[in-house]
Order: structure tokens, then C-alpha cells, then sequence
């Protein structure tokens, strides 16, 4: 009987089971998301060095951050069992679109383009991947790839060495040093990647057996097979290209994934890539016309133009020994432990699929359990690719002056983990990120060129102009990053950092080199607050107009309770030795629905002068609107649609005389849409009928999704 819990994970259904592992599809309720975990084996703790091992490396891995690898969320032990949390991948898996017949080379081009930063970067870092295969090649909505399991096939290995040199990996796209267990680099997943490369073009891999160890044996002894044997219609350039990728020397081979890539994108644009010079130029294209290999050699070299290749030098035959020995190798590693995992038994590959059932990050080779897809709350379902706008090729696309409403005239927020900008009124909507990675805190730079905006650890910045992901700073080693918010005049900005606020001057040199709140503090800001000892934590932050003033939602213990507080703070005089809030509320102030049970302010939003609008929460991050005076002091519920429920994520407009909210109606239940309004505050009580903002459907299809939206202030 599958779990229905795991720790704090709602086990929704097995993905996938294999050798090493098994992966569920789960509920992360902390956090509100769809997650995939990957549960190992409980005898691998049996080792007492595997913990040690299995904590450094999983900390090297949930370390690595790129948009094209699937980012490990949590990793730990539950009931003896060691467990890795994932994104939950939602465009399904390389082997999935292998049904479909062979890719082109500017598909595969393509393909590649997107992940080689990805694995040289790991590269760099000394973190080998070690089980590259279609498996592990995610889509997320959009169809763009991921890599997954970066790895995590070496924490296997640990604890299934039986000889001192841990094998682990799927034969079929096993590099040949990998399976006589020597020692490896990048160049084994270039190895790797290169079969994969063989397998989208033909349709087949490169060697056939009738089991894993023949197949194992083939890549150590064998030499590499004419891509154009198979397929005779590609490009000639394309088998140097697969022969220097898949050399038995790895010496030979590419020494980046970016070279690699160079040169499959020269043979995608009809060019011949000169091999032996291929990190300085690119040979114009040839006419040549290169017919089959008199003969399998060691190496080849792609002819210059004009000529016509000759045979190489003939093989030493010393593989087939040096084959054997390795065979024996594995079987007696194989017999003993049970390292090599069963190879895939892949489909074809061909152009992108139709709408599928998510498929979950499976490292070994598992038996696929295709679950349905439901209507349920935080599944990403693909939106419908005629109605989606996309992404302008043109790198400074050109947009047209948008009114200005309430001192605004464009919107950022997030739809399904990317940022998009959209006019005050609903037009040019526009994506200005694709890579889905979680985000947070969405905040216009103060030239309203740009958007900032948190993931995990680190702090970014969008471009709008060309749609370029810059990185600020990262603050790889703090437990907590939760706020960046920049003031209305663009000379401070308040981190919330391991739980203590510290505003600083926004000094993007200096920020840049800040890594540690140590460095924070050097920058000599205005004003620190949190009170690790008395448990009072601040989570977001907004300024007042002429950026004297500070409001913190504050969570801190009252009662033996966490209980979330607007605290206000004047922070002109720069005293943060023992500082005092002004005002705090909700508290005594006023009475919010479902407050008692359930604490907490999902969002808030300030005017800048006397207005605060906060909502509780009912459901997801949704709930009851209130608005408080802080000269009045008072509070009272705030219900522009006169529906009660459910409201979040409410921004004044810079001037503070429009109001921008999101709205579910709760009497939809699940089905319920998520909707933009943007109306003027003072007209609120008057009767009058809003209407939202005009957007397509396929935007916010996941009613758990928070929007983060921002307003940024027009240009007088």
C-alpha cells in the first residue's frame, strides 16, 4: 500500500519505482506546491559513513543553481529513509517525445543550446552528473528542457561500491572509464550527451546487445558506429562531430558541453566545424560530399574542403583484452551488488508531444506509472500554445506608450513561476522570464527598467528591454532570504536576511559583493530589526512615500501563540538600538475573520501616508480584505466586489489613489479563476461594478499560485 504521508509530504501517487529508488508525486502544504520525491532505499543507511556522505553530497547538489537543471528543494531522512524533494516537472520527459521518430539537427541544436551552460557550470563546480540519459532530460509547460538528478548517482554509488571504484549508471549511455570504474570528469557526461546526441538523430542507440553487460562491454571495446550507416540522409559533418564526442580517449573528446554544442550548431547552419581547431574557428561550408567509412577507425578527422577523408591509422587491438578484463569487472560488481541499472527501453523521438500526464524526476530506469490528470489544487497544467503570447525574438523589441493610471502604467507579476509585465488598462502583455524557477518579491528597479526579484537564496534582475537575467548577489550560506524591497526614492533598500531586516543604501557595486549579513552590516545602513530571542521574525517590507518610515510584518510570540504584527517604524533618525514601532496592528486595533485560528497576514500593501490594506487567509494565500487608518486607528473589513472572499496581494497605486488586488470567487470552489483588478480606491462603497482586466485564459491556471504583482510608476 503506497504511503499517504511522508514527513510533511502528501503522497499524491507512485511515479515510478526502480533499483535505487522510488519516486512519488507529492504535496508540499508548507509551501503550497506540487514537489517530486525521490525515496531511497532504508539498507543504505546501514552503512554509518552513509549519512555523513549522503548530507556533503546532497548539499553540493541542492547547491547547484541554473534555469536549465531541476532544482532539489529538501533533502533528509524520514523512518530511515533518505529522501530528495524536487520540482514537480510538468512537460514530461526526453523518452516521452522519442515516440515520435528522429529530431533534426537544429531541434537537437536547439535542445543543447539550453543545457550546456547548465552542465559546464556543474562542470566547474567538480559535479559530475554521471547518469545522463532521456530520463532525466525534463520539460516543464513551455517545452523547455531541464536536467535532472544532477548527481545524485554518486550518493548511489557510495553506498553500492563493492570494489573501491563505485560503477553506477545506465549502460546504454554509460561512457567507457565509467564502466571500468575509473576515476571521471565532465567529459563522461559529454560521453553520455553524445549518445543521446546518436539516439535523437537516428532513432537508435549507438550499440545493441542482448543485455546490460554486452551493451557495457560494446562502449569499452567497440568503435564508435557511422551515424551515417544508419541515417544516410544527415549532414556528413555530423559523424566527426559524434566521433570526437564519443572517443574511447576521453583526451579526444570536447572538453565543454559549449564546444559541443558550437559545433552541432555549425552543422545545424550547413557548415563543416574544423575539429581539430574547434575552440578557435569555424570552416566555411563545403560542398564535399563525404560517402561511408572504408572502415571503423580510432579517430577521425572531418576532410577540408575539397578532399575527401582517407583511413586512419589502424586500431591497436589491445581494447578487446582490456574489454574482456573490464567485463569480468562488472560481472563480478554486478553479481555482488547490483550497481548497473537495467537500461531504458526508450521509444522514439520526434517532434514535441501533445498535452501529457506530468512525469516525475526519476534517476534509475523505472517502470512509468502514468497517473490521470485531475483538477487539483497546484497541478500546472500546460497552457494552450495559440493562446499564450510569446517571447519577441527581436532582443529590443519595441513598446508602445501605455496610459497611466494612478501613477502607474505597467504591472509585473508571476504566472506559473515567471514574470510578466502588462499595462494598468490590460494591454501588451508580455513574458519577461521562462525559466519557471520559484520566485518571489517582484520589485521595479528605480529606473522602472527592470524588475528585481528573489529565488531561493539569491537576489536577480530582469531586463526589459532584452529580457536578460542578471545576478545581483547570493547569499549561499544564510537559511532565510525574504525580503527586497527598494524605497520610493530609490536611495535604500530593506533584506530581510536569516530573519533580521537590515536596511542599506541601494548601492548595487556594494550589493554585489555582499554574500553574508556581515557584509550587510558593513554597509553601514539606517536600521536593523529582528529579535532572534524573543522569536519576533520579519517577513516583508514596505516604505512610506518620502521613505522615512518602514512597515514590517512582523511574526512574532504573543500568548504562547505566533502571531503575525504590522509593526511601523521611524527610521529617519537611524537609532536601531532599541527600536520602538509607532503603531502595531492588527492586534487590539481590530478583529479580522479567522484571525485567531489561523494568525497570519498572507500580504499587505501601504499608501505611503495613513492607509494599510492587509488580507488574512482563508484558503491558499486568499482570503478576507481589511483596511486600517493609522490616524483613526481603526480597521474594518474592505470588500470592493461584495463577494467577502477571497482577496490577496493588494498594491497602492505611487500616487495611493488606485487599488490593485487579486480575487477568486470562493463559491467556484477548486475551479475558481484567479483575476487582476485595478480600480480607484475612493470610488469603493459607491455601488459601482468592476470589471477585471482583460487577460487570456491560460494565465493563472493554478489557483494556489501567488502573483506577487507590482506596480511601476510612470514617467512624468
Amino acid at each position: 500500500m503506497e504511503p499517504q504521508k511522508f514527513g510533511r509530504y502528501e503522497i499524491k501517487a507512485e511515479i515510478g519505482r526502480g533499483g535505487m529508488a522510488t519516486v512519488y508525486h507529492a504535496f508540499d502544504p508548507r509551501f503550497e506546491r506540487e514537489v517530486a520525491i525521490k525515496v531511497l532505499p532504508r539498507e543504505m543507511l546501514h552503512d554509518p559513513q552513509f549519512r555523513t556522505r549522503f548530507e556533503r553530497e546532497a548539499k553540493t547538489i541542492a547547491m547547484l543553481e541554473h534555469p536549465a537543471i531541476v532544482p532539489v528543494y529538501d533533502f533528509g531522512e524520514e523512518e530511515g529513509q533518505p529522501y530528495f524533494v524536487m520540482r514537480y516537472m510538468t512537460g514530461g520527459a526526453l523518452t516521452d517525445r522519442m515516440k515520435h521518430g528522429p529530431m533534426s539537427i537544429q531541434e537537437v541544436a536547439h535542445l543543447f543550446e539550453r543545457l550546456a551552460p547548465a552542465l559546464d557550470d556543474a562542470h566547474a563546480k567538480g559535479i559530475i552528473h554521471r547518469d545522463l540519459k532521456p530520463g532525466n532530460i525534463l520539460f516543464d509547460q513551455y517545452g523547455e528542457p531541464y536536467i535532472s538528478d544532477f548527481g545524485i548517482a554518486k550518493i548511489a554509488a557510495a553506498q553500492t561500491n563493492v570494489t573501491g571504484s563505485a560503477i553506477i549508471g545506465t549502460p546504454a549511455y554509460m561512457s567507457p572509464e565509467q564502466a571500468q570504474g575509473e576515476n571521471i570528469d565532465g567529459r563522461s557526461d559529454i560521453y553520455s550527451l553524445a549518445v543521446i546526441l546518436f539516439e535523437l538523430l537516428t532513432g537508435q542507440q549507438p550499440y545493441q546487445g542482448d543485455t546490460p553487460m554486452s551493451v557495457v562491454v560494446k562502449h569499452i571495446t567497440d568503435p564508435v558506429p557511422h551515424i551515417l550507416d544508419v541515417k544516410p540522409d544527415l549532414p556528413p559533418a555530423i559523424g566527426a562531430v559524434i566521433d570526437k564526442a564519443m572517443a574511447k580517449d576521453r583526451d579526444q573528446r570536447f572538453s565543454t558541453v559549449k564546444k559541443l554544442t558550437e559545433a552541432l550548431n555549425a552543422v545545424a547552419r550547413g557548415e563543416t566545424p574544423d575539429l581539430e581547431n574547434v575552440d578557435k574557428t569555424l570552416v566555411a561550408p563545403s560542398k564535399t560530399v563525404v560517402g561511408k567509412r572504408p572502415a571503423p577507425v580510432a579517430k577521425t578527422m572531418l576532410a577540408k574542403p575539397g578532399q575527401v577523408p582517407g583511413p586512419a591509422a589502424p586500431r591497436k587491438k589491445t581494447g578487446l583484452w582490456i574489454g574482456l578484463g573490464a567485463a569480468a569487472l562488472l560481472v563480478c560488481v554486478a553479481a555482488v551488488g547490483g550497481v548497473i541499472l537495467l537500461r531504458d527501453k526508450i521509444p522514439f523521438l520526434g517532434a514535441p508531444a501533445p498535452t501529457r500526464s506530468p512525469i516525475a524526476q526519476i534517476t534509475d530506469t523505472l517502470e512509468v506509472r502514468t497517473p490521470t490528470i485531475t483538477k487539483t489544487p497546484g497541478v500546472i497544467v500546460p497552457p494552450v500554445a495559440s493562446d499564450t503570447p510569446t517571447l519577441s525574438t527581436s532582443p529590443t523589441p519595441t513598446v508602445p506608450k501605455l496610459p497611466s493610471i494612478g501613477g502607474a502604467d505597467q504591472i509585473a507579476f508571476l504566472n506559473n513561476n515567471d514574470i510578466w509585465v502588462v499595462g494598468v488598462d490590460g494591454s501588451n502583455l508580455t513574458p519577461l522570464t521562462k525559466d519557471v524557477s520559484e520566485k518571489n518579491d517582484l520589485q521595479w528597479s528605480p529606473d522602472g527598467q527592470s524588475v528585481f526579484y528573489i529565488s531561493g537564496k539569491c537576489i536577480y534582475s530582469v531586463a526589459m528591454s532584452n529580457r536578460v537575467v542578471t545576478q545581483l548577489t547570493c547569499f549561499t550560506a544564510a537559511d532565510y532570504l525574504e525580503a527586497f524591497e527598494i524605497s520610493p526614492d530609490g536611495k535604500q533598500v530593506a533584506i530581510s536576511l536569516n530573519r533580521v531586516l537590515y536596511v542599506v543604501p541601494f548601492d548595487l557595486t556594494a550589493l554585489s559583493h555582499a554574500r553574508t549579513w556581515l557584509q550587510l552590516v558593513d554597509m553601514k545602513g539606517c536600521f536593523t530589526y529582528g529579535n532572534l530571542a524573543n522569536q519576533s521574525f520579519p517577513k516583508a517590507a514596505r516604505w512610506s512615500s518620502d521613505g522615512k518610515k518602514i512597515a514590517v510584518n512582523t511574526k512574532s510570540v504573543e500568548g504562547g501563540n505566533q502571531v503575525d504584527m504590522i509593526r511601523i517604524f521611524d527610521i529617519h533618525t537611524c537609532d536601531s538600538t532599541s527600536p520602538q514601532p509607532m503603531d502595531s496592528f492588527p492586534s487590539t486595533r481590530f478583529t479580522m475573520t479567522g484571525f485567531s485560528k489561523r494568525p497570519t497576514i498572507a500580504s499587505f500593501a501601504w499608501d505611503g501616508y495613513t492607509l494599510f490594506v492587509l488580507n488574512s487567509i482563508y484558503r491558499y494565500e486568499l482570503g478576507y480584505l481589511y483596511v486600517y487608518n493609522t490616524e483613526t486607528k481603526k480597521g474594518d473589513v474592505l470588500d470592493p466586489l461584495k463577494t467577502s472572499c477571497c482577496y490577496t496581494e493588494a498594491r497602492f497605486s505611487p500616487d495611493g489613489s488606485y487599488l490593485l488586488f487579486a480575487y477568486q470567487n470562493i463559491n467556484s470552489g477548486d475551479s475558481a479563476k484567479t483575476q487582476l483588478y485595478y480600480i480607484s480606491y475612493g470610488s469603493i462603497g459607491t455601488g459601482i461594478t468592476y470589471t477585471p482586466l482583460t487577460l487570456p485564459d491560460t494565465l493563472f491556471s493554478v489557483p494556489a499560485d501567488h502573483l506577487d504583482a507590482t506596480l511601476r510608476p510612470a514617467n512624468p
